[in-house]
């Protein structure tokens, strides 16, 4: 792989519950091939939860998450080999996009010098190069976007963890976004894409896992999901995988709880 190590992350029967709401459940996953995995499914369907396990933000209640990095194996992954774009991007907002980014590789041990120069050259690729000494308080949803994917990306970890990386983006940004996931893939990283856009998901990715209450109920090629009922419709083909009743969906007090601890332990606990 181009610029660090190589890793691979298998999940074995894991399952996480909330009280009375069981979020991942008995999920077994093996990612050991370079390329974009779009996680797919609606809202409520455990997809966050199941990048905070791998994230190694949450434990599961049972099962195994076994990540192995350069023939060192391990159930937890060193951070150092992790780059992670929540949901909500957390900047620190009275500080430039740069100095957001260079606080977060201070944390990685990268020297300023070789951050400020993979800085620039993704500043370049998404169209924010002219931005990066302002202060990301006035900056626009798909600034904040792009900044957090830089600090994400700007140790260069061979695992992304990306979570609803366009939500809420025009067409312009979200194309920039998925051109520099592309690129990232190409060099030869494992990407996790989370989005609850089924057409986003089959034109950016390798491969998909469709997830739905809690549970994988897909998992390859997106051709490979298609049954002749589906008449070579995606979409068809997610309502039939998906067709049990989703869940009610709320915030219990221990996931509200997990969403700060989410923020703090990836080094994005800002003032967004």
């Amino acid at each position: 792989m181009v610029g660090g190590a190589t890793a691979s992350i298998h999940l074995e029967r894991v399952t996480k519950a909330f009280g009375q709401i069981v979020a991942v459940n008995g999920v077994t996953i093996n990612l050991d091939e370079s390329g974009i995995i779009a996680l797919v499914g609606g809202n409520g369907a455990g997809k966050t939860t199941l990048l905070r396990l791998m994230a190694t933000v949450l434990e599961p209640d049972t099962g195994t998450v076994t990540i192995h990095v350069e023939g060192e194996e391990t159930g937890l992954l060193p951070r150092k080999h992790l780059g992670v774009l929540p949901e909500g991007t957390g900047l620190y907002q009275r500080l430039t996009a740069w100095e957001n980014v260079r606080y977060h590789s201070r944390l990685h041990g990268v020297e300023d010098g070789i951050a400020r120069e993979r800085c620039e050259a993704m500043a370049k690729q998404l169209g924010i190069f002219s931005d990066l000494n302002r202060a990301t308080r006035g900056f626009s949803r798909g600034m904040r976007q792009k900044t957090a994917l830089m600090r994400a990306m700007v140790h260069e970890p061979p695992v992304l963890l990306l979570d609803e990386p366009t939500g809420g983006l025009d067409v312009t940004s979200a194309r920039e976004v998925r051109s520099m996931v592309r690129r990232i893939a190409d060099q030869g990283r494992i990407i996790v894409y989370s989005t609850h856009q089924l057409d986003e998901a089959a034109r950016i990715c390798d491969r998909m896992i469709v997830m739905h209450n809690g549970r994988i109920v897909a998992n390859g090629k997106p051709e490979e999901m298609l049954e002749p009922e589906d008449r070579g419709d995606l979409e068809m083909a997610f309502v039939r995988l998906t067709n049990e009743r989703a869940r009610p969906t709320g915030t219990t007090e221990e996931e509200g709880r997990v969403s700060q601890w989410w923020s703090r332990i990836t080094g994005v606990g800002g003032e967004e």
